[in-house]
C-alpha cells in the first residue's frame, strides 16, 4: 500500500506503485487532462514517473509557473525537432528557458533567413498536431556520447562528455527526434499549441567568444492563445517605445564602433542626464548623504583584498604602468571604504552616508550589449552607509521610503519587492545573518510592502532587498537594491571606535536607487514612449512665429522664459506654422507656443500642449506659472 499526500493535506491510498498521471486521473478527469508534470517531494517529475513509496505529490498544470516553464522547455525541443526535419545537417546544441520564452542554438552552414523561421514555425505546428508522446529513457554516459556521435551531433557529445564518468544521462524522444535533457517535459507534443518564433541572433558556443559562433533562434510560448496575443501586443508596443530608436529620432544619444558599449550623449540627451543627476544630488543632500568622488584606476592589490581580482577579473578593464597592475573600477565601494578609513572614526559619526555619481567600467561581452540597458561604461547613483548592526533596520526602513518617493517622481507607481537570503556558500556568523535578514524583512513590513523571498540568492557577504519597477506596459526592471555587507569593511581594515573604546568593523550597506543612470534613462524613455514629463523634457517649450513679422516677439518671449529657468527655444524659420507644429509634435515637446498678430499686440501666447491639446490664448506669465507648477509637482 502506497499513501500519497496532496497539497491540501488529504491522503490517498493506492494498492501498488502508481504514475503521476494515474494519481491525477484518480482525482478527476479534468486534472488528468490539465497535468503537465508532477512535483514529488519537492522535485519536478514527468507525468509518467512512477511513485513506489509514500510521498507528497502535487499535480503541476499550465496554470502554475513551473508548468509554464515546462511548456516552454518542451517547445524548445519541438523547435529543435522541426529544425532537424527541415535542415538535417544542422547540429543542435543547447536550448534553455528564458524570461517569457526559450531559445535553441544551432550550428548550420548558412544563416537562417526570415523565410526559414516561418517554415520552422509551420513545421512545429504540424509536429505538435501529431500529438506524439514524449518518452524518457536513460543511458550510461559513454553510451550516450557514442549515440550522439553516431547521429553527427558532436556538440551534444561534447556536453555529455563533460559529465562525470559512470553517470547516467536522460534522453527524451518525440517522434523521430531525441534530445539530451534532464526534464521533465509535457506528456505529448499536442500540449504545445501557443508559440511563436521571434528572431535569430548570433551566439558563441558555451558563451565563450573564443569558440565558434552559432545561430540562436528565440521563441515564446504560453499556456493560452490569449496570453500569447497579449504578449505579442506588448512586444509591439515595446518596439514603438524602443529607447534606441527614440534616441535617434529625438537626437538624444548615439553609439559608435570606435568605443563599443559607451554612450555619446547629444545636447538634448545630456540635458535629460543632468536633470536626473541633479535631482538625485538633491536627494543625497536632503537625506544626510555626503557626496564624495573616488578615482577611476585602483591598484591590483586592492582588488585582491576585496576578492574581485580572483572572482571578477574577466569583467574588469586592466592596465599596467611602471610595472604596477591597475583596474578601472567596476564598482565604487572599495573607494568609499578607503575614504572612510582616513582618520579615526567614532561611533558618534555613525551612520555615515556617502554618495557618489561614480563612473564604472565592466567588460561586458559585445553580444550582450544593448543600447543604454547594458553598456561597458556607466555611472551609478551609488551610496554606502557605514553603520552598526543595531542601525540596519532604521536605515533600511528610511531607504525604502526614500526610494518609493524617487520612483513616484519619475512616474513609477508599481514596485516589486524581493528579499534575497543567505546562500549556502557564505561568510559571517548565523547570528549576523539572522539579524540582517530579519532587519530587511522588518523594514519592508514597517513600510507596508508585500514582498517575496528569494532563498539562497543573497550575496556571499550578506542578504539584500531588490526593488523592481513595473513599467507602463507591464515589463519589470530591477533597479534599486540595498545589500548588507559584513565582509568588505573587515577585509579592507575599516574600523570605528565603539562606546566602550574598542575597535570594531562597521556594517556596510550598499545601496543604489536608480542604479546605472544610463540604464535608468533608457527605462524612462521607454516608460514615457519618449514623451518625457515637462520637468525632465530636454526642451520644455518652443515659441513658433507664424510669419517673419512675428519673429521679434517670438524671440523676446523665448528669452523671457529662459530667464525664468525654463528650457525654451524660438522657431523663427520661414516655414508654415502647421509644418512647425507637426515637427515639434513629433519631437514630443511638451508645449508649443504660437504667436501671431493678435498675440504680439496683446502680449499673449497661443498654447498647444503635447497630444494636440489646444489650451487657448493666455498671458505668457500665466503659461510660465502653469509650467513651473507642473515642474514643481513632477507632473
Amino acid at each position: 500500500m502506497i499513501q500519497i499526500t496532496l497539497p491540501d493535506g488529504s491522503r490517498r491510498d493506492y494498492a501498488g506503485s502508481v504514475t503521476v498521471a494515474e494519481v491525477a486521473a484518480s482525482i478527476g478527469a479534468g486534472l488528468a487532462k490539465a497535468a503537465v508534470a508532477g512535483k514529488l517531494d519537492g522535485r519536478l517529475v514527468d507525468t509518467t514517473h512512477r511513485v513506489d513509496a509514500d510521498a507528497v505529490l502535487s499535480i503541476v498544470t499550465d496554470k502554475d509557473a513551473e508548468g509554464l516553464e515546462i511548456i516552454r522547455h518542451s517547445t524548445a525541443h519541438l523547435l529543435a525537432y522541426a529544425v532537424k526535419e527541415l535542415f538535417p545537417e544542422a547540429q543542435v546544441t543547447i536550448g534553455p528557458v528564458v524570461d517569457n520564452g526559450f531559445y535553441y542554438d544551432f550550428a548550420y552552414k548558412r544563416p537562417f533567413t526570415p523565410e526559414d523561421l516561418a517554415a520552422i514555425e509551420k513545421r512545429m505546428a504540424e509536429l505538435a498536431a501529431k500529438n506524439e508522446p514524449v518518452v524518457r529513457r536513460t543511458l550510461p554516459r559513454d553510451e550516450a556520447v557514442a549515440y550522439f556521435k553516431g547521429l553527427g551531433e558532436h556538440y551534444k557529445a561534447e556536453i555529455i562528455g563533460s559529465i562525470p564518468a559512470g553517470e547516467e544521462v536522460s534522453l527524451y524522444r518525440e517522434g523521430g527526434f531525441e534530445d539530451l535533457c534532464r526534464g521533465p517535459h509535457v506528456p505529448s507534443t499536442g500540449r504545445l499549441k501557443h508559440f511563436k518564433l521571434m528572431k535569430v541572433a548570433g551566439a558563441y558556443w558555451r558563451g565563450d567568444h573564443r569558440n565558434e559562433q552559432l545561430q540562436r533562434i528565440y521563441g515564446t510560448a504560453w499556456a493560452t492563445k490569449e496570453e500569447l496575443h497579449k504578449y505579442l501586443v506588448m512586444l509591439e508596443e515595446a518596439e514603438k517605445r524602443d529607447h534606441r530608436r527614440l534616441g535617434r529620432e529625438l537626437d538624444l544619444f548615439h553609439f559608435d564602433e570606435h568605443s563599443p558599449g559607451t554612450v555619446f550623449w547629444h545636447p538634448r540627451g545630456w540635458t535629460v542626464w543632468q536633470e536626473v543627476e541633479q535631482y538625485m544630488r538633491r536627494v543625497y543632500r536632503d537625506n544626510g548623504y555626503q557626496e564624495v568622488r573616488g578615482p577611476q584606476l585602483l591598484d591590483k592589490s586592492l582588488w585582491e583584498k576585496t576578492g574581485h581580482w580572483d572572482k571578477y577579473r574577466e569583467n574588469m578593464f586592466t592596465t599596467e604602468s611602471e610595472k604596477r597592475d591597475y583596474a578601472l573600477k567596476p564598482m565604487n565601494c572599495p573607494g568609499h571604504i578607503l575614504i572612510f578609513k582616513q582618520g579615526i572614526r567614532s561611533y558618534r559619526e555613525l551612520p555615515l552616508r556617502y554618495g557618489e555619481f561614480g563612473a564604472c567600467h565592466r567588460n561586458e561581452p559585445s553580444g550582450g550589449l544593448h543600447g543604454l540597458m547594458r553598456v561597458r561604461a556607466f555611472t551609478q547613483d551609488d551610496g554606502h552607509i557605514f553603520c552598526t548592526e543595531d542601525m540596519i533596520l532604521d536605515e533600511c526602513t528610511a531607504y525604502t521610503a526614500l526610494l518609493q518617493g524617487v520612483y513616484a517622481d519619475f512616474g513609477f507607481a508599481d514596485i516589486v519587492y524581493k528579499v534575497a537570503t543567505r546562500p549556502d556558500a557564505r561568510i559571517g556568523s548565523d547570528e549576523s545573518w539572522d539579524k540582517a535578514e530579519r532587519a530587511l524583512m522588518q523594514s519592508l513590513d514597517t513600510s507596508g510592502c508585500r514582498y517575496t523571498i528569494s532563498p539562497g540568492e543573497g550575496a556571499f557577504y550578506g542578504p539584500k532587498i531588490e526593488y523592481t519597477l513595473e513599467d507602463a506596459i507591464g515589463r519589470e526592471w530591477q533597479c534599486g537594491t540595498i545589500q548588507v555587507d559584513f565582509s568588505m569593511p573587515e577585509r579592507l581594515g575599516a574600523e570605528y571606535v565603539a562606546d566602550d573604546s574598542s575597535r570594531r568593523h562597521p556594517v556596510l550597506l550598499h545601496r543604489a536607487i536608480v542604479g546605472s543612470l544610463e540604464r535608468f534613462i533608457g527605462i524612462l524613455i521607454e516608460q514615457h514612449a519618449g514623451a518625457l514629463p515637462a520637468w525632465l523634457a530636454p526642451l520644455q517649450a518652443v515659441v513658433a512665429s507664424i510669419t517673419e513679422a512675428h519673429a521679434g516677439y517670438a524671440g523676446a518671449v523665448a528669452k523671457a522664459l529662459q530667464k525664468q529657468g525654463l528650457r525654451v527655444e524660438a522657431d523663427l524659420r520661414n516655414e508654415k506654422i502647421a509644418y512647425k507644429i507637426r515637427e515639434h509634435s513629433l519631437q514630443k515637446v511638451p508645449y508649443i507656443l504660437v504667436v501671431g498678430d493678435k498675440e504680439k499686440a496683446d502680449g499673449t501666447v497661443a498654447v498647444r500642449a503635447r497630444g494636440n491639446q489646444d489650451l487657448g490664448v493666455m498671458p505668457r506669465q500665466s503659461f510660465v506659472e502653469r509650467l513651473l507648477a507642473q515642474i514643481a509637482a513632477k507632473a
